[in-house]
């Protein structure tokens, strides 16, 4: 890949990777509600799945859409339902602290298997292999999942990091459930975005 065309996937890559999206709603709300060590498996879910999700996709799963078109609004039906569920999921969560029975932060394989139905993972991805891989080239391919890997890291961990910053605002109970609403709320706006 030429050094102008990395430096644009590396511009992509940062820009898409930091927003606000699901992923990145849903680690802040983990690192306020489960702290850094409970979401480490989470973050790690999402940049591993994501990254094998773009070489799947990158691999040939793109010409599905274009070979059963359905499939695609199939794919935005189950992205939207579990996507609301999670949002769910994220109001309910309890207080803070090793006393939180109730909720338990995403675990890896939950997390990886996310991005699969993460509209905006869905977006990022095609973009991706359809502006930097039009050639569809293994090497090209990894390059991108690469990119996204490591500006991966980083994103997921300050929206974690953003979390666990305001855990000790949040030890009111009616500001923490303000803030899990809050969170709910984004994050069902995050999809309306990406669909």
């Amino acid at each position: 890949m030429e050094p102008q065309a990395l430096l644009a996937l590396t511009s992509f890559g940062v820009v898409s990777s930091f927003t606000p999206g699901p992923n990145n709603l849903m680690l802040m709300a983990s690192g306020a509600n489960f702290g850094i060590v409970r979401s480490l498996p989470h973050m790690a879910g999402v940049v591993v799945g994501f990254f094998f999700m773009l070489l799947i996709v990158g691999l040939g799963l793109f010409g599905l859409f274009h070979a059963w078109p359905p499939s695609f609004t199939i794919l935005k039906v189950v992205s939207v339902a579990y996507t609301l569920w999670l949002a769910w999921k994220i109001a309910r969560a309890d207080a803070p602290g090793a006393e939180n029975i109730k909720g338990r932060p995403m675990s890896f394989l939950q997390a990886s298997a996310f991005q699969w139905v993460n509209p905006k993972a869905w977006t990022m991805a095609l973009s991706a292999i359809t502006l930097y891989a039009p050639d569809e080239h293994f090497a090209s391919i990894l390059l991108i999942s690469l990119v996204f890997a490591l500006i991966g890291i980083a994103s997921t961990g300050s929206w974690m990091l953003a979390g666990l910053s305001i855990r000790g605002w949040l030890s009111s109970r009616r500001r923490l459930l303000a803030f899990n609403y809050g969170m709910a709320a984004l994050l069902v706006g995050s999809i309306a975005m990406a669909l």
